[in-house]
């Protein structure tokens, strides 16, 4: 069971085609979904139903809340056992992510982190350089601001210069570059614990639509037409998002546009985005299971989804191969992705994480959107996933 566009679902039915040619005496059937709130659900509804699939893609934000119900195969003697990979072939970030009490319970498919994609064309046509590797926070908001125009002088903005939405995989990479905590405990967190450079960070995030005049649309313009299809559409100039975005992009042809490293407070900082393949403790074959998990996880699976666009490959010999580092294919600056991965980090791996975050998501709104102060911010985010958080399974 895997999620995704129409891009990565592609991709997926290419590596089950491959698994077929080498091993044809297994058969696989691949069950697709929409996205992963759909995955998500299906997956649940076949746990309880007793027919989960034998191998399924899951994002580290969302697996723990499998593990610790022991649902999850563990994957460590497999791995460890394995003639295909290493466990030195990995990038250790993508791993760690995966490991539930010390022991690997999926294995990473990917690595990616936040980037900033932006138009090149616009940046040309306003006279402003692109963005350099070691680009500031101020930086960013002044050349957000240069790009975000009204064209047609009637008071409203036409044309952005950024687009990020305030959700918690957003803010954290800010925070922690501008060396801030977010939690009390950031491996065992019990709480939301913002420091006084934490709360510098969540500050300036908001006032990127605070200003007097905002770089970034509106609630009711990303309602109306959301920062990827704005991008798409020339009305953009910057967006924040990760690998996942690139498929999409790659079907734009009215303008040039690149990849850039996301801009720093005091010191470089990125978020883990990483799926794994699971494998279910219930699964009636899981010598065959595992014999398609090592070949998706495996250096032919993953160049073969590196060059749909969508991946980072989590094997360090694929990500800086041809297979993703295609100097044809956008964006041409692919290894800012693979240049961020030292200063990755993830978020803490906590069965109750994704309650926490659709929590934070419409309180970090009515920050950004709304005016609503920092510390009002932080003091509602304890409040309403304190409970939460203690009831959280580790």
């Amino acid at each position: 069971m895997v999620f995704g566009e129409p891009e990565e679902l592609r991709a997926y039915r290419n590596v089950v085609k491959a698994f077929r040619e080498v091993e044809p005496r297994v058969a696989v059937k691949l069950i697709e979904t929409s996205d992963r709130e759909d995955l998500l659900a299906r997956l649940s509804t076949a746990f309880a139903g007793g027919t989960p699939p034998d191998v399924f893609l899951l994002n580290y934000r969302y697996y723990t809340q499998f593990a610790v119900r022991g649902t999850l195969e563990p994957l460590e003697a497999r791995f460890e056992s394995s003639e295909v990979f290493q466990e030195r072939d990995f990038y250790p970030q993508a791993l760690e992510a995966f490991r539930n009490d010390g022991e690997l319970t999926c294995l990473p498919q990917n690595i990616s982190s936040l980037v900033v994609y932006y138009n090149r064309d616009m940046f040309r046509e306003a006279g402003i350089s692109d963005p350099v590797a070691a680009w500031g926070w101020s930086d960013m908001v002044k050349k957000a601001a240069t790009l975000t125009r009204d064209l047609d002088g009637d008071g409203i903005a036409d044309q952005y210069g950024l687009g990020v939405e305030p959700s918690l995989i957003r803010v954290a990479p800010f925070v922690w570059s501008n060396r801030g905590r977010l939690f009390d405990d950031y491996d065992n967190p019990t709480r939301f614990a913002f420091d006084a450079p934490a709360r510098r960070a969540l500050q300036d995030f908001f006032a990127l639509r605070q200003s007097p005049y905002p770089v970034v649309p509106s609630d009711e313009e990303v309602e109306a037409e959301d920062d990827e299809t704005r991008f798409q559409n020339g009305r953009l100039a910057m967006v924040l998002a990760s690998r996942r975005a690139t498929p999409a992009f790659r079907s734009i042809t009215k303008f040039d546009w690149d990849v850039a490293a996301l801009p720093r407070h005091n010191e470089r900082a990125g978020i883990l985005h990483s799926d794994g393949y699971c494998m279910a403790a219930a699964s009636r074959d899981k010598e065959a299971a595992w014999g398609f998990l090592e070949f998706a996880i495996g250096p032919e699976g993953q160049r073969l989804t590196a060059r749909s666009g969508r991946t980072v490959p989590s094997l360090k010999k694929v990500a800086n191969s041809e297979a993703f580092l295609n100097p044809d294919a956008k964006p041409a600056n692919s290894r800012v992705f693979i240049d961020t991965i030292p200063v990755i980090r993830r978020v803490p791996r906590i069965s109750t994480w994704p309650e926490i975050e659709d929590a934070a998501e419409p309180i970090l709104e009515r920050g950004f959107y709304e005016g609503l102060s920092s510390d009002e911010v932080i003091r509602q985010l304890t409040e309403e996933t304190k409970a939460t958080f203690a009831r959280a399974e580790r």
